[in-house]
């Protein structure tokens, strides 16, 4: 079981929302789309799933083409599972009616048992002729996961299921989520603008800007190897400093740090917060604390050092807890490579 999509483009009128798409999605595979809200990912889901017709490109299945112009296999026909946003389940009819379905090609026989075991997988064996308005969110969501799960489809695919769920209650469905889809081992194919979200499910991220493929690979590729600065900032947090190229390194308030293939001149260094590490003496640039918060995992800094110009730069360090600094201090700060990006400048 894979996915394939080769070429995609799409337009609505004169507006090209999708502009050469080419993704796989493997055997057990969880490939995320993140991007930008009005950027394409529903649109492609869509595609894959057969509720637009191909305008270009071509979309195999299995080793099976199920789309490309002037060929569409029906969707009832392409064994694909969908998760709607707003869940998308039945009201008139029981939790065990909604799974079953999808299953009306299934004989009557096997129908109970595939339904069963659909609700085992999502821990919700005792809610069978629950309604759906009986259940939370987090239980809905559980729901229509089972039922796109229950036919076997050869790929599953999630637009943005998690976005109306509170945080708390996200984190653990996310969670839920992520065991149920690795135990089914289906290619899942998810949808989200959310950094963190995607980190946590995808063994893959596809990050999308107007309609194109930013950069594809792990989420640790995508986190410490950015290829641009929206990829940097889009999966987290940076404090953005200036820099100048002279000798093949890029010269910083914050030290030297080997630079990337750029023409001599300006550039601008992107530091994540975790790679701001604060000393209390030695090495280092000076800094001042202005304001020192425990946000539980993490201890947030934030300091002022000199930027070499004669002004002042606001930094944002995440630390270790337990680490406890005062308004005024002053200390001493570094970089750690590993954490740093240097980039052209910003155009003006």
């Amino acid at each position: 079981m894979s996915l394939r999509l080769s070429g995609l483009r799409h337009a609505y009128g004169g507006r090209e929302v999708l502009r050469g798409i080419d993704l796989e999605v493997g055997r057990g595979e969880i490939l995320c789309l993140l991007g930008p809200s009005g950027d394409g990912k529903t649109t492609l889901l869509r595609l894959v799933a057969g509720l637009e017709p191909l305008q270009a490109g071509r979309i195999e299945l299995g080793g099976q083409v199920v789309a490309e112009p002037g060929r569409e296999v029906p969707p009832e026909q392409r064994h694909v599972g969908f998760v709607f946003q707003d869940y998308a389940l039945f009201p008139h009819l029981t939790v065990a009616e909604n799974i079953a379905f999808g299953l009306h090609r299934t004989p009557r026989g096997e129908r109970a048992w595939q339904v069963a075991e659909a609700l085992a997988r999502v821990g919700l064996e005792s809610y069978a002729k629950a309604w759906p308005h009986m259940l939370s969110g987090g239980q809905q969501q559980r729901v229509a996961l089972a039922r796109a799960l229950a036919p076997r489809p050869q790929v599953v695919l999630l637009d943005e299921a998690f976005a109306s769920l509170d945080a708390r209650l996200r984190e653990q469905v996310r969670d839920d989520t992520l065991h149920v889809l690795q135990s089914a081992g289906i290619p899942a194919l998810i949808v989200t603008h959310d950094a963190e979200e995607a980190m946590f499910l995808a063994d893959r991220i596809a990050l999308m800007r107007a309609g194109q493929v930013v950069q594809l690979g792990t989420p640790e590729e995508l986190y410490l190897r950015p290829a641009e600065p929206f990829v940097a900032t889009f999966l987290g947090e940076v404090n953005r400093l200036p820099a100048r190229i002279a000798g093949g390194q890029a010269e910083t308030p914050l030290g030297p740090l080997p630079a990337p293939p750029l023409p001599e001149g300006p550039a601008q260094l992107l530091l994540r917060p975790e790679g701001v590490q604060v000393l209390p003496e030695g090495e280092g640039a000076p800094a001042e604390v202005e304001a020192c918060r425990l946000l539980g995992a993490t201890t947030l800094v934030h300091l002022a050092l000199a930027d070499g110009a004669g002004g002042v730069l606001h930094l944002h360090a995440r630390l270790p807890p337990g680490l406890a600094l005062t308004r005024g201090q002053k200390v001493r700060v570094r970089m750690d490579p590993e954490r740093a990006f240097v980039f052209p400048p910003p155009a003006p």
